[in-house]
């Protein structure tokens, strides 16, 4: 009983561990996708995801606001705008393509933020 008690304590400290560094990796994605975020979109579509960054202002047609533009949109399509850019999509040809300088991990981080922004 005493051996089945320490596997079964190993086992819960190792579970533990597991739930600990799978939930500090996904905060450090969020975290990398919010500095991503700033680096590169926040100047068009604002710090809240509302169309209203510098340079956006400046851009015709504006950037759309997350909060209605995302809605039932699902996360391929708004992964395929950041990849291929707006004009690949049918948006606008001023969304510029991130395909070739964000990974994959990077564009999918990016989905969530934004969604996070609606």
């Amino acid at each position: 009983m005493k051996g089945t008690r320490h596997r079964l304590t190993g086992v819960a400290v190792v579970a533990a561990a597991c739930v600990l560094v799978c939930g500090s990796a996904t905060v450090a994605r969020a975290q990398d996708a919010k500095q991503v975020y700033e680096k590169s979109c926040v100047s068009c579509h604002g710090s809240g995801g509302k169309g209203d960054g510098a340079a956006g202002k400046m851009l015709k047609p504006p950037p759309k606001d997350f909060a209605t533009a995302l809605n039932g949109v699902g996360d391929a399509d708004i992964a395929k705008t950041i990849k291929e850019g707006g004009k690949a999509v049918g948006k606008a040809a001023t969304m510029p393509a991130y395909g070739t300088k964000l990974s994959d991990e990077q564009i999918q981080g990016l989905v969530q933020y934004v969604k996070g922004l609606k």
